[in-house]
């Protein structure tokens, strides 16, 4: 796939992409992703179906299902995409997915509405939606507020507010992780230094690690009830007096 922009795109949607991608291709950037492969394979072992979706502003190969028949990549012209979309116009039918992976792309968006929209509209019901995302309540969210870079471009919500946002479009959380509890440091040596910290901050799965994963299943949506007709109250029926016949004057 070219990095050439296509037609009519959103010029600043392909800006905001273009630095996230530049910035996930840094050390900073890529020890994130690192952290985050891991966590992203052990939950996607456990999918199957026909179609896996990923959106997100990257251009490394994203991790993949190996029980789902045909893993995509969706989005900007990165290469590796395969289809190529706004985040706004997904040109996918209704219910196609069995999955769909959001990796970064509400951390990385113009309209994070519109876009989980679409991903949630893509997904079959029954189906699972994966969402990761920058925690703004951690080391990685506090460096946003100082960064230069274009990490200060990112939106950074919360897990609670996304999982918000999820039940209202109709989804059920299943799943809450988080991951890298080390602080976005470029130097190895002091990554290595605080691989210990890592390592015992996530078996505590604590609130306070640099980005979570939110695992969530689309509801079957069941046939719509019929609504009970109101009947207006009747009055009660009163017995009306018959008519006494005089047989010796009725009779000729």
């Amino acid at each position: 796939m070219t990095d050439k922009a296509f037609a009519q795109a959103d010029p600043e949607w392909l800006e905001l992409i273009g630095q996230a991608r530049d910035w996930f291709e840094g050390p900073v950037g890529h020890f994130l992703l690192r952290q985050e492969q891991a966590l992203l394979e052990e939950e996607l072992g456990r999918f199957f179906g026909g179609y896996l979706v990923h959106y997100g502003p990257s251009a490394q190969v994203p991790p993949q299902a190996p029980q789902v028949q045909r893993n995509v990549r969706l989005g900007a012209p990165l290469p590796g995409v395969e289809i190529v979309c706004e985040e706004q116009a997904w040109p996918l039918s209704e219910h196609a997915a069995d999955v769909v992976v959001l990796q970064h792309g509400l951390d990385f968006s113009l309209s994070p509405h519109g876009l989980l929209r679409e991903a949630a509209s893509a997904v079959r019901p029954g189906g699972h939606l994966i969402i990761v995302g920058i925690n703004p309540w951690s080391a990685w969210g506090l460096r946003r507020a100082f960064a230069h870079d274009a990490l200060r471009k990112a939106r950074c919500f919360s897990a609670s507010r996304v999982g918000d946002w999820l039940n209202l479009l109709g989804f059920a959380l299943e799943k809450r992780r988080f991951g890298c509890y080390r602080p976005p440091l470029a130097s190895p040596a002091w990554q290595a230094r605080l691989a210990g910290w890592e390592r015992c901050a996530g078996r505590w799965q604590s609130a306070g690690g640099g980005f979570y994963i939110l695992v969530a299943r689309k509801l079957v949506v069941g046939l719509r009830p019929l609504r009970q007709v109101r009947r207006e109250p009747m009055g009660k029926l009163i017995p009306l007096p018959m008519a006494k016949v005089n047989r010796r004057n009725s009779e000729p």
